[in-house]
């Protein structure tokens, strides 16, 4: 480690970016059991803020886990390591001054701190996309509810992995209750004071 030289100091800031990009970078947090929308609302949400002219980056837990996530598990060790390098992606992305959209699972308190820890408090806006596990299980988009039910995959979230709600996130959606534009525009209701560079004189 001796022979790596930090040059943060010389680097261009995230503020020079955001100034450039005319947005103030956040990352959106979005966790939830499989099957509740994320992945579905955080398209939807990175088209609508596309189209007003925003800058943004979709980090999707299938994607990393297909790159750079690829040598990981499910074991709790690789659940943790699987968080902790798309915060550290994220924060990146962050500090390029790109508004960083985020969907992950992310079941537990602990994940969900090293990712918070990582980012900064302050830029890490916890989305909670609530849908009960009976909708999710119905909905069962990519069948894996029904393989873990046969045992064929363990540890799933849900079924034999813990999922703990956060207490107290950003936002809460509930996608068993409204529409995909319904969500879509509460969200993206709460994010545009967060993200619209305020003027300076």
């Amino acid at each position: 480690m001796q022979h790596i030289h930090p040059i943060f100091d010389t680097i261009l800031s995230r503020q020079h970016k955001e100034t450039l990009l005319g947005q103030k970078a956040t990352v959106l947090w979005m966790l939830g059991l499989s099957g509740s929308g994320k992945s579905t609302l955080a398209r939807e949400v990175e088209k609508q803020l596309h189209a007003q002219g925003f800058l943004t980056q979709l980090l999707d837990g299938d994607n990393l886990r297909t790159g750079i996530n690829n040598n990981l598990g499910f074991s709790e060790a690789d659940r943790l390591e699987n968080i902790r390098r798309a915060a550290e992606t994220a924060k990146l992305f962050l500090n390029c001054g790109v508004i960083t959209i985020c969907s992950f699972i992310s079941p537990t308190r602990e994940i969900r701190d090293i990712a918070r820890n990582i980012i900064g408090a302050d830029d890490f806006l916890e989305v909670f996309i609530n849908c009960p596990i009976e909708e999710c299980e119905r909905r069962d988009v990519k069948g894996l509810y029904a393989k873990a039910r046969r045992g064929e995959i363990k540890q799933f979230t849900g079924i034999d992995s813990p999922f703990e709600e956060p207490q107290s996130p950003f936002i809460e959606i509930r996608t068993d209750k409204q529409e995909l534009s319904a969500s879509s525009n509460q969200l993206l209701s709460a994010i545009l004071p967060k993200i619209t560079l305020k003027a300076t004189h």
